[in-house]
């Protein structure tokens, strides 16, 4: 009996993910079931694919001549069903992203929900994600992330233009501590640093007048995703550095106040980023199709 495209695509998408779970995830199925399919095709083919311990999964020797073999052809199947989805008329399927939690939050009412409203038959699942990945590798059809950070292999659509940054802080801290007037005063505050997905602390950037700078902010509370830096923020903890999209909304209520604004730089926005291919599944060519429809030249 010969294999079924299920059994080829677990044993792939183990041995390329170096797990079962992640596998799992990613072909949408249980790791029960996907554990199953494997070890029925082992035992159909009287050979064992893959050794396992309790610490992990590794190809063996008969496992790398298999997938060698089959790689190819399921992804010749896969290149065959994005050409006929090409024709659709109307997008269908889930369409797999990866992105910050922030650049989430940004895209979710503008772009993500229209996009559901406008095709029903569509599907969206967005894994927010701060550390960079091979999307492509890790089953994603396309990426969101800042236009500097999308590599070059890659097709960029920007999602928006331009970013601002501000400092932002509670009125309550300000009340107590006052307000930085340069850059290089924020070595007397507290500051709530940010790690990022490489695992680096960013250091907060500053030009004015052709001048820039550079400044490891001083604090006692790194966080990595900004929510909660915002959150610790309106407590009052300290000053923070993010995008002006992000702040604008406690801005605007007076939880946050802006800082240091002759300071702040305005630097490229994010970009929509998927593989240079010539067939681009019909779910993702309407997704990009709004992107494009929503950005405002001004962004």
């Amino acid at each position: 009996m010969m294999p079924s495209q299920v059994e080829l695509e677990a044993v792939v998408g183990v041995a390329r993910l170096g797990g079962f779970r992640a596998a799992a995830r990613e072909l949408g199925m249980s790791s029960s079931a996907l554990s199953h399919a494997v070890s029925a095709l082992e035992a159909r083919l009287g050979v064992r694919l893959f050794n396992r311990t309790t610490r992990s999964v590794a190809l063996s020797q008969a496992g790398e001549q298999f997938v060698a073999e089959i790689a190819p052809a399921l992804a010749a199947i896969r290149a065959a069903v994005e050409q006929i989805d090409e024709h659709r008329t109307e997008p269908s399927g889930v369409l797999r992203l990866n992105m910050a939690p922030g650049a989430a939050r940004m895209i979710l009412e503008p772009l993500v929900l229209d996009y559901l409203r406008r095709y029903p038959k569509a599907g969206i699942e967005i894994a927010g994600d701060n550390a960079l990945i091979d999307v492509i590798g890790r089953g994603f059809d396309a990426g969101i992330r800042p236009t500097d950070l999308v590599p070059p292999d890659m097709i960029a659509v920007p999602v928006t233009r331009r970013t601002r940054f501000v400092v932002v802080g509670s009125p309550g801290y300000f009340a107590q501590h006052g307000k930085p007037d340069s850059p290089a005063e924020l070595a007397s505050h507290q500051c709530i640093r940010a790690r990022l997905g490489s695992g680096k602390i960013y250091r907060w950037e500053f030009e004015r007048h052709g001048e820039t700078i550079e400044i490891d902010a001083h604090g006692t509370l790194t966080l990595d995703e900004g929510s909660l830096m915002i959150q610790a923020a309106i407590a009052g903890w300290g000053l923070t550095y993010m995008s002006e999209h992000n702040a604008r909304p406690y801005i605007e209520a007076g939880k946050l106040a802006a800082v240091l604004e002759d300071w702040t730089p305005t630097e490229n926005g994010i970009s929509l980023y998927y593989p240079s291919r010539r067939h681009v599944p019909a779910k993702l060519r309407a997704f990009i199709a709004l992107v494009r429809e929503k950005i405002a030249p001004g962004d």
